[in-house]
């Protein structure tokens, strides 16, 4: 089972949507927004259960989304999407650790000496 959630900017959740596939529940997740009115989504967080392949870097750049972390790995196409298109990117996301792979300028309170990665 997968999940993907969008939370706003004081990180709390504002919808989550599951499925048996990634894609599908990123689907559901920005079907459901769009059927609402409320997209584009520029003050949204999208949280993946997974890894953050290409496919769905694309999916928040149509929803509007600047902001992508994940629980897994970005493959290299999502990280090119991610610089290109300006959609800040965080993989291995962890209780205390992560990796920025794009737009550590949008982290607030990230400086070269905390915690994080690349980007």
């Amino acid at each position: 089972m997968h999940g993907a959630g969008l939370f706003d900017s004081n990180g709390n959740l504002v919808s989550l949507r599951e499925d048996v596939g990634r894609h599908n529940a990123v689907d559901k997740l920005i079907g459901s927004e769009f059927l609402a009115d409320r997209t584009p989504l520029r003050d949204r967080l999208l949280l993946l259960s997974g890894r953050a392949s290409f496919e769905l870097l694309q999916k928040a750049l149509m929803g509007g989304v600047p902001m992508v972390a994940a629980v897994g790995a970005p493959s290299s196409l999502a990280v090119q999407v991610a610089k290109e298109f300006d959609i800040t990117l965080v993989g291995f996301l962890r209780d205390d650790r992560f990796n920025i792979y794009h737009g550590r300028d949008r982290i607030d309170g990230y400086t070269s000496t905390s915690i994080g990665g690349m980007g």
